[in-house]
């Protein structure tokens, strides 16, 4: 009698323990059929944005191949697509590319940078303190309707034809969206935010280090991102006028020498500089403003 009672009870507990076992594996498998089912969807998706992102340059490459092989253009000043790429890929292995492109990327990213150091803190200066705005008000509105390239012959006549003027150029030409961005950033902060900061009388310095600063980084961006295209744009034309190195010399030079494939060569290496470079300066502004909430889809 007490045999069985006993197998009775270990029975009784064991079975609960194998209930147990068993509704986990029922969970884990109720759990991971979801997973698998939008394991398809997430690779979808990630295809569907290549294919949107890829189909309109692609679509442009085949009518440049297809263009002039049909006579629709002169093939002499708008060869194929694929004469390109091989002019391209032998530049690249005679070392004509790097050299030029390294020439060009010294001194845009000089130019860039001092500007930003330059810009950045004078327009959050220029953005707070009124007086100082009212002081360079005029001095601004003059210089920022004077194009960079229009003052070109000036600074090439001033610093010559070496490596800093061209610096220059860039240095000047790039200041302007950073510090007209950066003045518009400190001066359309949330006048809520600002009030709410001075009623817990937080200093000035407080306010402008955890209030101002934070809400003028995505303007800011703005400005730096405007100013990266206009640093190569600027460097482009400066380079064609007495450089002797340099993606725009390299243009240039093709031009005037009627190696078209090499022009157009050099084209596309500025576009895909240009491409790289903002799709860097867009993944600094998404770590700096990681804070915001993001918005639509």
């Amino acid at each position: 009698m007490t045999i069985t009672t006993e197998k009775a009870a270990a029975t009784e507990v064991s079975l609960p323990a194998a209930d147990v076992n068993g509704a986990a594996h029922s969970g884990d498998l109720a759990l991971a059929a979801p997973r698998r089912k939008r394991l398809p969807h997430l690779v979808g998706r990630a295809l569907l944005a290549v294919v949107t992102r890829t189909v309109a340059i692609a679509a442009l490459l085949a009518v440049w191949e297809t263009a002039p092989r049909l006579g629709l253009v002169d093939r002499t000043f708008l060869p194929p697509f694929s004469e390109v790429a091989v002019a391209w890929w032998q530049l690249l292995l005679n070392g004509q590319l790097v050299e030029h492109t390294q020439v060009s990327l010294g001194r845009s990213l000089t130019g860039f940078g001092l500007a930003v150091a330059v810009a950045v803190p004078l327009g959050l200066l220029i953005g707070w303190y009124r007086p100082l705005a009212d002081l360079l008000g005029p001095l601004l509105e003059v210089f920022r309707n004077t194009a960079a390239l229009a003052l070109l012959p000036v600074f090439v006549l001033l610093l010559g034809i070496g490596e800093t003027s061209k610096v220059s150029i860039v240095l000047y030409a790039c200041t302007w969206p950073i510090l007209l961005n950066t003045i518009s950033a400190v001066r359309s902060v949330d006048p809520t935010l600002l009030r709410l900061a001075r009623s817990m009388d937080l200093p000035a310095p407080k306010i402008f280090q955890k209030v101002i600063l934070p809400a003028s980084v995505p303007t800011v961006f703005t400005g730096i991102r405007l100013a990266g295209a206009v640093a190569i744009l600027v460097l482009v034309a400066a380079e064609m006028v007495g450089a002797k190195a340099g993606l725009g010399f390299l243009v240039n030079a093709s031009q005037f020498n009627f190696a078209i494939p090499d022009m157009y060569a050099g084209i596309i290496t500025l576009s895909a500089i240009g491409v790289a470079f903002n799709q860097l300066l867009v993944a600094l502004e998404r770590r700096f403003t990681s804070w915001r909430t993001p918005t639509g889809n």
